[in-house]
């Protein structure tokens, strides 16, 4: 199976990754309503949990509400995926071990994890707008450590409009080229 073959596959099952990605940010919303209600360590444990159903609610939704079917075994994409799920980890602890002295950059740094995760959305895909998607990500957890305003409240909200838009615009995409073939 060459490149162009796996990424029309995933993009094909996975409906370019639109429901994750609405998914996600709907996660984020309920994140950040947690943690405005009863502090950041809640809400940072609700995106944390929370973020472990993205898949598997992603997964159903396609299946489901899509009627797609999943990927052949044959596909690499699915690993490009999976590897960089490690290095999300590897920023969500960074951010559990801040929880007790910078409260204020734990979903910032999350979103800058979540970002770098989204990064090799481009690979699977093979679709550039994942770049544009992680590097808002990037750069909105970025502002909110370099330039603090009065409350990071914020960054949870934003990532949540960022996913929910990319990810209806991505479903959106998906469908249409389904419908073109």
């Amino acid at each position: 199976m060459n490149i162009a073959a796996y990424q029309r596959e995933l993009r094909h099952s996975y409906v370019r990754g639109g429901p994750g990605t609405v998914i996600s940010g709907m996660i984020w919303l309920l994140a950040s309503i947690v943690s405005l209600k009863f502090g950041i360590l809640h809400g940072f444990l609700c995106l944390f949990f929370a973020g472990m159903l993205i898949f598997p609610l992603a997964n159903l939704a396609c299946r489901i509400l899509f009627k797609r079917c999943a990927e052949s075994k044959e596909n690499p994409g699915g690993l490009v995926v999976i590897e960089t799920i490690f290095p999300m980890l590897g920023g969500f602890f960074i951010a559990w071990l801040l929880l007790p002295t910078h409260p204020a950059w734990v979903f910032p740094i999350c979103a800058i994890a979540v970002g770098a995760h989204y990064f090799g959305f481009r690979s699977a895909y093979g679709d550039w707008s994942y770049w544009v998607i992680g590097g808002l990500l990037c750069l909105v957890g970025v502002v909110a450590i370099l330039i603090p305003i009065s409350s990071v409240d914020w960054v949870g909200f934003t990532v949540a409009i960022i996913e929910i838009l990319f990810g209806l615009i991505f479903t959106f995409r998906g469908l249409r080229e389904d419908g073109a073939q």
